[in-house]
């Protein structure tokens, strides 16, 4: 509509393939420096809140702070209230034990399950910079199940993998593809059960930088990688039975490889 109007009023108008600012892709120094700043706020954010999980105790499966139970929403409010504290601001943060986890974007609400997997997606914009970061974990308050401990051990190492094979010139969608090789090679299978999907069904990751989801995609799309973009790797597996596993890093792709810009460690359970 607003292009046939700027017709009517005599301007030539000329269509664009994304990305419509191509510029965006490729990040300067500096740029990378204020991604980087942001990360480190992100990563303080969440250790304040694995502390509040790890001071807290279980009660009939249930985590509890202080008398009562420990909710997604007050561990959001710690992230929250940390970022802020370091300039940052954090919107629909996610903190999704359980059920909860299994679906990619609910943000979590409610009592922390223990002795369960909990998603830890935190994305905050800097208020200085306006540059985003983007880091998530999974952790367990207790004590996690066989199954549950293969889950995150298939997760992990195949995060691993797949941020060893970052580098100019690869296809996104080749890495793509070969997570879900390695998933499927450890026999986790991905399409609808009960009525909903269940495996590994979102992209890989994503470009990072003034918006939080900005070229280039990393999954089904093709798209090939160039040096100085920054795109998140965090691929995941979600079977209601056992639990829910994502692990995301934000790397800075280089000619030889990739340089991981979060330092954040990756662990299970936590006491």
């Amino acid at each position: 509509r607003h292009a046939r109007d700027l017709q009517e009023l005599g301007h030539v108008i000329e269509t664009r393939d994304e990305p419509f600012y191509a510029q965006r892709l490729l990040k300067t120094d500096d740029e990378v420096h204020a991604i980087e700043a942001a990360q480190r706020a992100t990563e303080d954010a969440l250790e304040i809140a694995l502390q509040v999980i790890r001071d807290a105790t279980i009660r009939d499966d249930t985590i509890y702070s202080n008398g009562s139970p420990l909710t997604s929403e007050k561990i959001k409010q710690v992230i929250h209230v940390a970022l802020m504290e370091r300039d940052c601001v954090g919107q629909h943060t996610i903190v999704a034990s359980g059920m909860q986890g299994c679906d990619p974007h609910n943000e979590g609400s409610g009592p922390l399950q223990a002795n369960t997997s909990i998603i830890m997606d935190v994305f905050p914009r800097s208020s200085k910079t306006r540059y985003f970061a983007d880091q998530t974990r999974t952790v367990v308050k207790g004590k996690a199940s066989d199954a549950l401990h293969r889950l995150y051990d298939t997760v992990k190492e195949t995060q691993q993998a797949a941020v060893a094979e970052v580098r100019d010139g690869v296809n996104g969608n080749d890495i793509h593809q070969r997570i879900c090789e390695r998933f499927e090679a450890a026999g986790y299978t991905t399409g609808p059960r009960d009525g909903r999907m269940q495996g590994f069904f979102h992209g890989t990751g994503h470009g990072v930088g003034l918006d939080i989801h900005e070229p280039p995609r990393v999954g089904k799309a093709q798209a090939i990688l160039r040096a100085g973009q920054v795109v998140t790797i965090e691929p995941g597996l979600y079977y209601p039975d056992i639990g829910a596993v994502r692990i995301e890093d934000m790397v800075l792709v280089t000619e030889t490889g990739c340089r991981n810009l979060t330092k954040f460690p990756k662990y299970l359970e936590i006491e």
